[in-house]
């Protein structure tokens, strides 16, 4: 990052593990109070007070459950405070489902679908409006390279919010508010484990940093880019899967860990 963003506040959901966390420590070393998201209140409280004491911003903690209509009125809430403006927000919070669609029960489907497309959407809104006041502001919604391959509802749940940032950057760019979707491949995180993935079914060379995700995906919105795709790997992998026949690139097949 090269803007100074100093003193600016950042909403990060999904913000007391894996991306979330990075983004959090990313933004703070760059100078922006914080308020973290997620379900976990000590998890939360742990990291706000470890990101105060590093790097002299400060943190407020948010406990909410994205997947909840209550739990999304209270950060509606927060974003929608004009007292207290809030300049970036990064939408991560994410959920996985291990198995197929017609395996899971439709009540978990229909939270993975709230959670990644209208909770991100209820909350860019929210933000949007204090933005274009301010004739700025940065959103960063966290997508995956799924949502350029076939592979179920959360490759089409990452599409759609590929297609609502592309046109959110195109519609609000020239006003100030940067929108980005992030893309990246499999990321060394919790959230495969959390949701019981074999995590074997991925070569080595497939898995990267959240380091590495975080600061390319906060550089190129920066740069206005209305899609990032962190690595080379994966910018070949999105390339290829426009042109190839969708059995070529539906990557490999979901297996549970073992004893699951």
């Amino acid at each position: 990052m090269t803007a100074d963003i100093s003193g600016t506040t950042a909403l990060i959901t999904g913000a007391s593990a894996g991306l979330g966390s990075e983004f959090a420590r990313q933004l703070a070393a760059a100078g922006c109070n914080l308020v973290l998201v997620a379900r976990n209140r000590a998890r939360l409280e742990d990291n706000a007070a470890a990101l105060e004491r590093r790097y002299g911003i400060t943190a407020e903690v948010l406990p909410a459950d994205l997947t909840e209509d209550a739990g999304v009125a209270a950060v509606v809430g927060r974003l929608s405070d004009p007292q207290r403006p809030v300049g970036i927000l990064v939408n991560n919070a994410g959920i996985g489902l291990l198995h197929n669609f017609e395996d899971n029960h439709i009540s978990e489907e229909k939270k993975h679908l709230k959670l990644h497309g209208e909770t991100a959407m209820e909350l860019t809104h929210a933000a949007l409006k204090g933005m274009l006041e301010r004739g700025s502001g940065r959103i960063i919604n966290v997508a995956s390279i799924a949502a350029f391959l076939p592979r179920g509802t959360y490759s089409a749940a990452k599409a759609w919010l590929v297609s609502f940032s592309r046109w959110a950057n195109l519609a609000y760019g020239k006003q100030g508010v940067k929108v980005t979707a992030v893309c990246p491949g499999f990321t060394h995180t919790e959230f495969h484990d959390r949701m019981g993935m074999d995590k074997s079914v991925a070569p080595s060379w497939a898995w990267l940093h959240a380091e590495r995700v975080v600061r390319e995906g906060l550089a190129d919105n920066e740069r206005g880019k209305p899609v990032s795709i962190p690595s080379k790997r994966y910018k070949v992998v999105a390339a290829v899967a426009r042109v190839a026949p969708a059995r070529l690139v539906a990557g490999p097949p979901r297996k549970p860990t073992q004893g699951r």
